[in-house]
């Protein structure tokens, strides 16, 4: 199987924290580096003291690229390390100068790509003047890597993968296609942006999905030209792949283009302590997560409290908030009438930008957490992992998730989770044998008030478990993310590198004949 001697990958989470993403490849980087020690480089945009949280500059890496990489005059440039496992090489850039270049851009991509900039609004002109740029510098590394001595009777150049994450970076695709087309191009959809925006419309995306046209509702959402630059990404790439099988059917009826491999996530288990080190951390966070709830609620929180999480975008349908928010109402209603729990329930809402106030409904309350959890929160000043780790069980019961980062982190960390059929994960979880650690609720469109009423006998249920039984499925859940460890789906990218270069191989034989 034909394997990258170089692998160039870009996203505009490389070292830039905003959701998913940055966790998928955060947490490859170690299975990356360990099957290609630094020959794999991300590519990110410089957010200056915002990138230094996740970002080490190096100075003595890349020297003689340095010296040659004048032509990159007006993209400046900073070589370093991320700061995960592994920490791969990355390449942070600033793209401000091509901004007066912007329109001749967008002729240039009509030209030659038949994407439609015409209508862009938001953030689209930020992401592919970013992308374009990764290009610039991404050829221009190639060109010095090419150029480098190589061993007697080697006549090939080596081989060189570049793989674009979301439509935010696919001008590096255009890019690279058109100024070097030698390098192998992937890109990969986390989440189809027309896909997204039809659930998020409140569109019943399920019930009618073999009516949908993406090019028609793009028109109708106001998404033209980020779904123009999706769809000629996805038919242009030499190997195009989404996460789950449920975005593969999307991206088949959404962008009329089947992709060549589903790419599922997995997780890096250094993240997550051992032995006396994960008890250690565990007490850490639920003493810290009862002291913050208690100041938040106004009062003193039992030691005994069970505490909820949900988190990730605020999306208020699509990541199942609404419906998490019914259940809750519905437990304390439950709490109320029957008295069927003892426990004092606190459900952490951890959600960027949800800002509302704490509530407490008799022994079910609610607090707000509307930061990153970075470190550097002013309400906890600890990462989403640090209180993670401190949660009975957490909640994600999404109505459009293309895989669902949230609910395997869960595992990893040894929590118990709910989530549904309609995310990548949840689909992926009901085929695994170990499952008392994952509740995987069919979700479809017509059925919202049984899956908040599932949710809330769910938790009932969960605190009414024999102290062994609470021990089984935390186990459990362990297992499901020792299952989706990279170590196991790495191998996908294998796959899709090879792919990749075949393609790149057959045409460059047609630009030779």
């Amino acid at each position: 199987m034909l394997q990258p001697d170089y692998i160039f990958e870009t996203s505009w989470e490389v070292c830039n924290r905003v959701g998913g993403i940055y966790a998928v490849l955060s947490t490859r980087a170690a299975s990356m580096q360990a099957e290609h020690p630094d020959k794999v480089f991300f590519f990110g945009p410089d957010f200056g003291e915002h990138s230094d949280i996740y970002f080490k500059e190096d100075k003595s890496l890349l020297k003689g690229w340095r010296v040659k990489s004048g032509e990159l005059k007006d993209i400046p440039i900073r070589i370093g390390r991320w700061k995960v496992p592994g920490e791969p090489m990355a390449i942070l850039l600033k793209f401000d100068a091509l901004w007066p270049k912007k329109d001749a851009i967008y002729a240039w991509a009509w030209d030659k790509f038949q994407v439609q900039s015409h209508a862009a609004y938001g953030d689209y002109d930020e992401s592919c003047l970013f992308g374009y740029a990764a290009g610039m510098v991404m050829e221009s590394l190639y060109n010095y890597l090419t150029s480098q001595p190589r061993k007697p009777r080697t006549t090939s150049l080596p081989s060189v993968c570049m793989h674009a994450n979301e439509w935010q970076t696919a001008f590096s695709i255009f890019y690279l296609q058109d100024h070097c087309p030698q390098i192998a191009t992937l890109f990969t959809t986390h989440a189809t942006g027309i896909g997204r925006s039809i659930a998020g419309n409140g569109k019943p995306l399920y019930d009618y999905f073999e009516g949908y046209n993406g090019d028609q509702m793009a028109y109708e959402l106001n998404m033209v030209s980020k779904h123009s630059v999706e769809k000629q990404a996805a038919h242009h790439a030499d190997c195009f792949t989404t996460v789950s099988d449920i975005t593969a059917r999307e991206c088949k009826q959404l962008l009329d283009q089947p992709v060549d491999i589903v790419t599922p996530n997995g997780f890096e288990p250094t993240f997550v302590p051992k032995g006396k080190a994960f008890d250690e951390k565990r007490a850490e966070a639920r003493a810290l997560l009862r002291k913050v709830a208690g100041e938040q609620l106004g009062g003193v929180v039992p030691e005994n409290a069970l505490f909820v999480c949900i988190s990730g975008r605020q999306e208020w349908k699509n990541k199942g908030i609404d419906v998490f928010a019914s259940a809750l109402d519905k437990l304390a209603q439950k709490i109320y009438h029957s008295n069927q729990l003892e426990r004092e329930v606190i459900a952490f809402v951890m959600i960027p930008y949800l800002d509302r106030a704490p509530a407490r409904k008799g022994r079910v309350s609610a607090v707000f957490v509307p930061y990153y959890l970075d470190g550097h929160d002013p309400l906890f000043g600890k990462t989403y992992y640090d209180l993670l780790i401190g949660m009975d069980v957490t909640v994600f019961p999404s109505y459009y998730e293309p895989w669902g980062y949230t609910p395997l982190e869960s595992c990893a960390f040894h929590v118990p989770t709910v989530t549904t059929s309609l995310a990548g994960f949840g689909a992926w979880a009901a085929q695994q044998k170990d499952q008392y650690g994952v509740v995987v609720i069919e979700r479809n469109d017509s059925n919202f008030d049984q899956v908040a009423e599932h949710i809330a006998d769910d938790l009932l249920r969960f605190d009414r478990l024999s102290k062994e039984d609470k021990a089984r499925a935390r186990k459990e859940a362990e297992a499901v993310a020792k299952k989706a460890d990279w170590k196991h789906f790495f191998k996908y990218y294998r796959q899709a590198y090879a792919i990749a270069l075949r393609k790149a191989s057959e045409r460059m034989k047609e630009l030779k004949s």
